[in-house]
């Protein structure tokens, strides 16, 4: 399984990060090992835009049908089987996929962390003969092979870790991660809408809400852990690319809703009730026909 992995994802984006960076190199440059990182996620980010696309429009619906779930899950909320349909039914109404969501995190996964085994190694290795013998053996073509790599970025080692610098400077690196979660987290899932008053307590609303609530700063603050204790270069790319999230996102949260938002259940109970008094008065005030005899004229008696 580890040899399908590096062969169908680590090398290859080894051998494009290599490539740019040489690339930069070529044009003279300064922090090529960086730019390169930037270019790298660039043209991920361009392959796997239809995928975060389809992720981004499946949000957006979920967003608008969310008072369409609200008002069936207060309908049917003592039938779960019914709910599940009439939910199944609006999906398909709309033409939404709920798993289709997970597919760009699969993708995404296995690319971060093959560049996560790139920035390692010269993180636990740096500019060792050993390591860079044994990224040449994985490059494709020999004018891709390299002597050694300079990971320097504006001052900043790319190959080492916020944690390890003992400059608090750095510090502002796990930082900035952590807010540009935050400020994509935020565009990326509704708001709730406040708990108004004297409403009815219901145990899975208010369950949603506090994890929303929780997962809005606690994810944030792991991924801002997370930039402090591994390598640099690995924060550039993931800012990078919530950068790009946070501009397709805020596009996409600025177009209209195409799908109407329903009236409340209790407008929908008080709209039917006048609907079935205003049928009530009609069926009063229609009169009735009674069909009348008709009389011939009496004859005169002779």
């Amino acid at each position: 399984m580890g040899n399908f992995f590096d062969t169908a994802f680590t090398h290859p984006i080894l051998n494009l990060l290599i490539a740019l960076y040489k690339g930069f190199l070529f044009v003279k440059i300064p922090g090529a090992f960086g730019f390169a990182i930037i270019s790298l996620t660039v043209i991920i980010r361009l392959i796997i835009h239809p995928f975060f696309k389809q992720q981004m429009e499946l949000s957006k619906k979920m967003q608008d049908i969310k008072p369409h779930m609200d008002n069936l899950a207060k309908k049917h909320k003592n039938d779960q089987k019914t709910l599940q349909q009439a939910q199944l039914k609006l999906y398909q109404e709309h033409n939404i996929n709920p798993a289709a969501g997970c597919l760009f995190a699969i993708i995404q996964i296995p690319v971060f962390y093959a560049l996560f085994n790139v920035l390692n190694n010269f993180w636990l290795h740096g500019n060792d003969a050993k390591i860079i013998a044994q990224i040449n053996s994985f490059i494709y073509h020999p004018s891709l092979k390299i002597i050694t790599i300079d990971p320097f970025f504006f001052g900043l080692n790319l190959a080492t870790t916020p944690a390890k610098t003992g400059n608090y400077l750095f510090i502002l690196i796990p930082i900035t991660t952590a807010l540009l979660q935050y400020i994509q987290f935020k565009f990326s899932t509704p708001a709730l809408p406040p708990k108004k008053e004297g409403e009815k307590s219901d145990t899975s609303e208010d369950f949603q809400r506090a994890m929303s609530i929780q997962m809005r700063y606690i994810f944030p603050l792991m991924i801002g852990w997370f930039s402090y204790s591994l390598p640099i270069g690995l924060s550039l790319y993931y800012n990078v690319f919530s950068i790009f999230s946070i501009i397709q996102y805020r596009n996409i949260n600025s177009k209209k809703s195409s799908i109407p938002i329903p009236i409340t259940q209790k407008e929908d109970d008080q709209i039917e009730d006048a609907e079935i008094v205003e049928n009530e008065k009609e069926k009063k005030q229609i009169p009735v026909s009674i069909p009348k005899k008709n009389k011939g004229k009496k004859g005169k008696k002779k």
